[in-house]
């Protein structure tokens, strides 16, 4: 008799829309059974759609990733249900457009706990089943704000850089105890997801995309590529190198920078409509699907992540380091 082939399981969290919504479709490209988990039900099966339509198995679950209980049981759900966990995608976020002044301590509290604490409640619930088996991938979502915060997403932006840290702090432990349980994260820059027309805004005017945009696609295949490759970080386009080294070489430039353009440069000329719905307590009731309302300036390839994916490749390694060149010069022009 043949050897059944058992297909691989990835769970994914924020899967109802936007990055996750696309990672969903990325991983049941390749075989994967995949568990989507989010707030929405609309979006979930709308997700559930996407996959089977691949030919993969989906199971739905819907899940805060704020509460703890809900992530756990998900998790336990899903072993159940599908079978052991290969892949733990944290994905979910959540974001306030508004001055830090306007905002309410219960807003802030809530973007950190599904951005950050997310991450932290997803990471326990997979590694308390990878690392007995020695086994398994977890993919952090971080983003190019992970290293340096832009005005008016200050709750965000601090979620993101404290990711950062306690990746750095989780991935030593896995290295301390030889595990051969995969830590990685990837850094996207700016993305044309549906969040902009979700999230609560303070803006006057609809929020958009800061600096070169991209599909949610092209983060999505950055995803995969990390899941099933030892690097430690995957960057998408050129911001997280344009913040990482601007933060570090002129800070006190970058302030006043964003100072100047941080906020035109996040809104488009239509007015925003304060009545909107928006997602921070309670899921938008309907399938909005991954992209944003940004199709006609969003690029579906990235050199840098090309760069990444072909080391060997010197002339993309010489273009992609010519375009951070590039990037400082932009920052610094004024």
């Amino acid at each position: 008799m043949p050897e059944r082939i058992v297909s691989p399981v990835v769970v994914i969290t924020g899967a109802s829309g936007g990055v996750g919504r696309a990672t969903a479709r990325e991983f049941a490209k390749h075989g994967y059974k995949v568990a989507l988990l989010a707030r929405g039900e609309a979006g979930l099966e709308g997700g559930r759609r996407d996959v089977e339509a691949l030919g993969g198995e989906a199971l739905v679950i819907k899940t805060d990733v704020s509460d703890h209980a809900q992530v756990e049981a998900a998790a336990q759900q899903v072993e159940e249900e599908l079978g052991p966990i290969d892949v733990w995608v944290n994905n979910a976020m959540q974001n306030v457009f508004s001055p830090f002044d306007q905002m309410t301590a219960e807003e802030f509290e809530r973007v950190v706990d599904v951005t950050f604490l997310g991450m932290v409640y997803g990471t326990m619930a997979a590694l308390k089943r990878m690392k007995p088996r020695n086994q398994g991938t977890i993919v952090m979502v971080g983003s190019a704000l992970a290293y340096r915060g832009i005005p008016l997403h200050s709750a965000y932006c601090a979620s993101k850089h404290a990711t950062n840290g306690f990746f750095d702090s989780v991935r030593s432990e896995l290295l301390h105890d030889n595990s051969n349980v995969h830590l990685t994260m990837v850094h996207p820059s700016a993305v044309n997801t549906t969040q902009f027309s979700w999230v609560k805004s303070r803006l006057p005017r609809k929020g958009k995309p800061m600096g070169k945009i991209y599909q949610p696609e092209v983060p999505a295949r950055a995803i995969y590529y990390a899941a099933h490759n030892k690097r430690r970080s995957v960057s998408v386009g050129i911001g997280p190198l344009q913040t990482s080294l601007g933060n570090t070489l002129i800070p006190a430039v970058l302030d006043r920078l964003l100072a100047k353009v941080g906020y035109s440069g996040q809104q488009t000329e239509q007015p925003e409509d304060p009545n909107r719905p928006n997602n921070l307590w309670e899921p938008v009731s309907e399938d909005r699907g991954a992209h944003g309302s940004f199709d006609s300036e969003a690029h579906e390839d990235s050199l840098e992540l090309e760069v990444t994916t072909h080391r060997g490749m010197a002339t993309a390694v010489i273009a992609g380091a010519a375009l951070g060149v590039a990037g400082l010069v932009y920052l610094l022009r004024d």
